[in-house]
C-alpha cells in the first residue's frame, strides 16, 4: 500500500470516529418521512424552497426536547412555529427518540425506549404513508399512493399562524382551532391565552385568559375587525373572513399580498397577539400588538364606561351615567363601572314600547368607539329603519349602523368601549329626556349668546367684502398682455425620470384672471359642478364671450401641489392630439390653483359607462370608437409626441367625451416624461387608482409604458363589460376575432 493510500485510510478512520464520538453534530437534512426512513437525532425534515425546517430542538434552559417547525435561518435562535409534542416533551438526554411512519399509517414519536409519545392518530391505513414539509410551513401526512392529505398541522396551531393557514369554527358542530399560547417563552407546554374566533354573528376574534375575556377585536366588518382602526383594509393586507351560514362555519386566513416578506401571527405567553414581519433588509420585528394598552385590555373600564388612552384618568362614565361606587372609581378601580343617573321612561312604564305617555326617550351619540360586546345583528341595511327598530323597543338600550355589516343592537350591560384617534363607529345610546334636554339647552344659549354677539359684525364684513367685490373690474382673458408663466421643472420632479429637453422651456400660456374665474363658475355653484376628481372639484364656466370651458380647481388637500400643477400644464400645453384634452389657460391666486380647459359636453366616460340609465347611450359603435380613440391617444404620447409620456392614472373618469362621443385623455398631474434612452423609471411616491395600477408600480414603484398599458386593458375589460374592475364576479368568455356578448337590459349594445 502506498504512502498516499494509508493517509487516505487514515482521514476516512479519523472521519467516522469523529461521527461516532460526536452523533449529535452530524446534522444533515431529509426531505421526506417514510416507514423506512425515519426522522433521527441530528436529521432535519427541510422544505424545498429551505424556508421552513423541521426536527429536535430544545429550548433555552430547559432539559426537554421537542419536534418542532421552525425559520431556516442563519440565526442561533431558532423562532419556532409549531410544537409537536408540547404536553409530552422527550429527555434531553434521549439520543435515540426518532419520527417515523407507523405501520397503520400514522405518524409517530418514540422514545429511545420504544415507548409512543405523540401520534397523528388518524384512521388506520398503511404504511405507505409520507410526510413532507412544505415552503408555507405545513407538515403534511400523505397516502404514498393517491397523494391525498391524510393529517397536517395547518388544522393543529400551536402558538402561531402562519401565512395561508386559518383558524375557524364551526357553530354546529362546535368544533373550532385557535392559537394557544406557550406557558413561558421556554416552555411549550399549553399557557393560560387562547386566541380563538366567536360564534357571534358577525364574528370576533377573542383572546381568553382561561375562562375570562382578555382581548376582543370587534365584529367583522367584511374587510378588518371593527374594534382595530389600525388593520388594514385593503385586500392588499391579505386578512380574510368567510362565513357560510348554511354550513354554520367560520374561517380565518392571512395571505399578504406583498410576498416579498414573511409574516405570521403569534400569541405570546403574556396574551399579547402579534404579528410579525421580516424583509430583505430588515429582521423580525412586530408590526401590531393585541393588546397594546390598558384600553385594549377586556372591559378596563367596566360596563357603560369609555375607555380613553389619551386622556387622564382614562376611564369616563358615558353620558347621562355615574361611577358606581365613586370611592373605587376615584381610586382608580374602575372594573364595577357606571349606572344610569336619569331612570329610562321605558323603565318607568310597564309596557314594553317606548311609545307610552312621557316624554320620550332620545339617543346620544357616541363617535369614533369600538363597540362594546354583546351585539345582537338585525337583518336591516336602511340605517334609518336599524335607528326605528330600537326606538320603539324598550329592551334596546343602544344601537350602531356599520358599513359592511347593517344593524347591530344592545340589550345588556354596554362593556368594553373605547374610543380611538381616528376609525371606529358611532354608537346611539338611549337615554332619558331630561339628559338630552339639558344639554340641548346649554347648546341653545351658547348660540343665542354668540348671535347675538357677532350678528352686526358678520353683516358688516359681508356688505364690505360684497361692496369691494363688484367694484373690481370684471376679470377677463388677457389676450394683449399675456403673462410669461415658468413651467420649468423642479428638481424635485426630476428624481423619478430625466426630463426631455425639449419641454424644460417657460411657455407662453394664457392667465385667467380669478375674478373672471368666479364670475364664469358663478362662485363655483355646486350646479355648476361637473365632478369630483382625484386632485380637486370640476366646474363648468361660461367666460364673457360666451365660450363654455370645463376649469378644474385643485383642493389645498388634495395632495396636489405646485409640483403637479405645473406637470400637468407643462405636459398637455406641449401635446396636440384630437384624443387628448385641450388646455386653454391657466390661473393662480394666492393658494388657489386653477386649470382651463375645453368643456366636453358628455362629461366622463365613467358617468355614462356605470350608470345602468345612461350606459344605454353607448352603443357598440360608440364603445368601439372609444377604445380605438384611447389607443391612440397612448401612442401618441409614448410613440408620436415631443417626448415620450407615462400617463400613470389613466381609468374611466379621466376619459372625457366631446359631442361626438370622442375620447379625450384629461388629468396629467400623475404624468411622468421618459427619455428615449430609458425604458423602466422607479418613484418612492406611489400614487394612481386601486384596480388601474399595474403590479410591479403598486408594490415596487416601477413603471414605464407597460404601466399605461395594463391600465388601458382594464379600461377595455370595463367598456367592453360596462362593469367596474371592482366588481367583476364571473369570468368574461372572449372568442379570438370577434367578442360575442350577451346583450342585457342597460348594457347599451344596440348598435
Amino acid at each position: 500500500m502506498s504512502v498516499k493510500e494509508r493517509e487516505s485510510s487514515l482521514l476516512r478512520l479519523f472521519i467516522l470516529l469523529l461521527i461516532h464520538l460526536f452523533p449529535a453534530y452530524h446534522c444533515y437534512a431529509i426531505y421526506n418521512i417514510t416507514f423506512s426512513q425515519p426522522l433521527s437525532q441530528g436529521q432535519t425534515l427541510v422544505s424545498p424552497s429551505q424556508i421552513f425546517e423541521l426536527g429536535f430542538f430544545t429550548p433555552n434552559n430547559s432539559t426537554n426536547q421537542y419536534i418542532g417547525i421552525w425559520y431556516k435561518e442563519n440565526s442561533p435562535r431558532k423562532r419556532v412555529v409549531w410544537v409537536a409534542n408540547r404536553e409530552n416533551p422527550l429527555a434531553v438526554t434521549d439520543s435515540s427518540a426518532n419520527l417515523t411512519i407507523s405501520s397503520n399509517g400514522n405518524l409517530n414519536l418514540v422514545d429511545g425506549k420504544g415507548k409512543s409519545v405523540w401520534s397523528t392518530d388518524i384512521v388506520p391505513g398503511s404504511n405507505g404513508s409520507v410526510a413532507v414539509l412544505f415552503d408555507n410551513g405545513s407538515f403534511v401526512l400523505t397516502d404514498g399512493v393517491s397523494g391525498q392529505f391524510l393529517w397536517q398541522s395547518f388544522d393543529h396551531p400551536g402558538n402561531t399562524l402562519l401565512t395561508k393557514a386559518q383558524i375557524f369554527l364551526n357553530v354546529k358542530t362546535k368544533e373550532r382551532n385557535g392559537l394557544t399560547s406557550w406557558k413561558t417563552e421556554n416552555d411549550p407546554s399549553l399557557g393560560d391565552f387562547m386566541a380563538v374566533l366567536s360564534g357571534d354573528r358577525p364574528p370576533q376574534a377573542f383572546i381568553w385568559n382561561g375562562s375570562v375575556p382578555h382581548w376582543r377585536s370587534g365584529p367583522w366588518d367584511k374587510s378588518k375587525f371593527n374594534g382595530v382602526p389600525q388593520m388594514d383594509p385593503s385586500y392588499l393586507s391579505g386578512f380574510k373572513l368567510v362565513e357560510n351560514l348554511d354550513m354554520g362555519t367560520v374561517n380565518f386566513t392571512f395571505d399578504p399580498y406583498n410576498t416579498t416578506s414573511l409574516y405570521y401571527l403569534f400569541l405570546s405567553s403574556q396574551g399579547v397577539l402579534r404579528l410579525m414581519k421580516k424583509t430583505k433588509k430588515a429582521d423580525w420585528s412586530s408590526i401590531f400588538d393585541a393588546p397594546n394598552s390598558t384600553c385594549d385590555v377586556y372591559a378596563a373600564c367596566g360596563p357603560f364606561a369609555v375607555c380613553k388612552p389619551s386622556e387622564s384618568p382614562i376611564c369616563k362614565c358615558l353620558k347621562g351615567f355615574v361611577p358606581k361606587s365613586n370611592d373605587e372609581w376615584s381610586r382608580g378601580n374602575w372594573k364595577r363601572g357606571c349606572i344610569r343617573r336619569t331612570e329610562l321612561l321605558c323603565e318607568k312604564n310597564t309596557s314594553k314600547s317606548a311609545s307610552s305617555g312621557g316624554k320620550n326617550d332620545g339617543f346620544w351619540k357616541s363617535g369614533m368607539v369600538k363597540l362594546p360586546n354583546f351585539h345582537e345583528y338585525l337583518q336591516i341595511i336602511d340605517p334609518n329603519r336599524c335607528s326605528e327598530r330600537c326606538q320603539t323597543n324598550c329592551s334596546c338600550i343602544a344601537y350602531a349602523f356599520v358599513n359592511g355589516i347593517g344593524c347591530l343592537v344592545w340589550s345588556k350591560e354596554l362593556v368594553d368601549i373605547q374610543e380611538f384617534p381616528f376609525g371606529g363607529q358611532d354608537l346611539f345610546v338611549r337615554l332619558a329626556h331630561a339628559e338630552l334636554v339639558g344639554n340641548q339647552l346649554m347648546k341653545r344659549k351658547l348660540i343665542i349668546i354668540f348671535v347675538a354677539i357677532s350678528i352686526g359684525v358678520i353683516l358688516s364684513v359681508m356688505f364690505i367684502a360684497w361692496y369691494r367685490w363688484r367694484a373690481k373690474r370684471k376679470g377677463n382673458l388677457t389676450k394683449d398682455s399675456r403673462k410669461k408663466f415658468d413651467l420649468i421643472e423642479t428638481s424635485e420632479n426630476t428624481k423619478d425620470t430625466s426630463q426631455s429637453t425639449s419641454l424644460q422651456d417657460p411657455l407662453d400660456l394664457a392667465m385667467f384672471d380669478f375674478d373672471s374665474i368666479v364670475i364664469a363658475t358663478n362662485s363655483f355653484s355646486e350646479t355648476n359642478k361637473l365632478g369630483q376628481g382625484g386632485f380637486g372639484s370640476v366646474y363648468k364656466g361660461k367666460l364673457e364671450d360666451g365660450k363654455e370651458v370645463a376649469i378644474k380647481r385643485l383642493s389645498s388637500n388634495s395632495g396636489q401641489g405646485i409640483k403637479e400643477f405645473k406637470n400637468e400644464m407643462l405636459l398637455i400645453s406641449k401635446l396636440q392630439h384630437r384624443n387628448l384634452v385641450k388646455l386653454l389657460g391657466c390661473c393662480t391666486y394666492e393658494d388657489e390653483k386653477l386649470i382651463i380647459y375645453e368643456f366636453m359636453p358628455n362629461k366622463s366616460l365613467d358617468f355614462l359607462l356605470f350608470d345602468p340609465k345612461r350606459r344605454s347611450e353607448l352603443n357598440w359603435a360608440a364603445r368601439f370608437n372609444i377604445i380605438q380613440g384611447v389607443a391612440k391617444g397612448l401612442v401618441y404620447l409614448h410613440r408620436d409626441s415631443y417626448s415620450r409620456v407615462i400617463h400613470r392614472d389613466l381609468k374611466a373618469s379621466n376619459i372625457l367625451l366631446d359631442a361626438k362621443m370622442n375620447p379625450k385623455i384629461s388629468d396629467f398631474g400623475l404624468a411622468r416624461i421618459f427619455q428615449e434612452t430609458i425604458d423602466l423609471a422607479t418613484t418612492h411616491r406611489i400614487v394612481g387608482t386601486i384596480g388601474y395600477m399595474a403590479p410591479e408600480y403598486a408594490m415596487g414603484g416601477i413603471f414605464s409604458e407597460k404601466s399605461d398599458v395594463y391600465s388601458f386593458g382594464v379600461l377595455l375589460l370595463e367598456i367592453v363589460s360596462g362593469m367596474k374592475n371592482n366588481s367583476f364576479h364571473h369570468d368574461v368568455e372572449y372568442i379570438s376575432g370577434m367578442a360575442t356578448l350577451e346583450s342585457k337590459p342597460g348594457v347599451g349594445f344596440n348598435g
